[in-house]
């Protein structure tokens, strides 16, 4: 079983590769913002719970996160694997998603950052916000401010998961084939 955690700053590209990797590795792709985003949908009692804090403009617990990733991982017992998308984003949710992993004799095997420079990164989101609807897509400013909340919480994880010999840096520029290469490069190798 394969486990991967795919992270990058907003506009690298995750969603956009994890579609290749969950087919050509057969794994269960489990985006944060696509179970927030179903949970709340079908007033799940968890999505209901995440509601009520992001109404106060506050952010979701860990806890409630982590059962929603729970309820996920246990729709699917029969998974090759898994591809964590926005999951983890700090070191206490890396902790508690290794706990609920250790319970199913399971860990994560690599986590893959793709890495991309701001600049090119701003372009991509203000192109893609031309399109996308997603106001937080159109505005500079917010852009870079999810930039440094990347930088502060995110971040770290870098060396969380170095000091397991776990991390793998991709360069997220190029081609979509180019970096889909460069990922599975890194996945044949696990």
């Amino acid at each position: 079983m394969i486990n991967i955690v795919l992270f990058g700053k907003p506009g690298a590209g995750k969603g956009t590769q994890a579609e290749f990797l969950k087919e050509k590795y057969n794994l269960t792709h489990l985006s944060t913002g696509d179970i927030f985003r179903y949970n709340i949908k079908n007033e799940t009692e968890l999505g209901q719970l995440a509601k009520t804090y992001m109404d106060k403009g506050d952010l979701v617990p860990d806890e409630v996160t982590i059962q929603m990733l729970q309820s996920e991982v246990d729709k699917n017992p029969h998974s090759a694997g898994f591809l964590f998308d926005g999951f983890p984003r700090t070191i206490a949710q890396a902790e508690a998603l290794d706990a609920f992993l250790e319970t199913k004799n399971q860990s994560i095997t690599a986590t893959v950052a793709l890495e991309a420079d701001d600049e090119i990164l701003v372009k991509r989101l203000l192109e893609r916000g031309k399109t996308s609807g997603r106001p937080d897509d159109q505005d500079e400013e917010k852009i870079r401010n999810r930039y440094e909340e990347y930088n502060q919480k995110t971040a770290p994880l870098t060396d969380y998961y170095k000091a397991q010999d776990k991390f793998y840096a991709v360069d997220g520029i190029g081609t979509i084939e180019e970096v889909t290469a460069r990922l599975s490069k890194v996945i044949n190798n696990l």
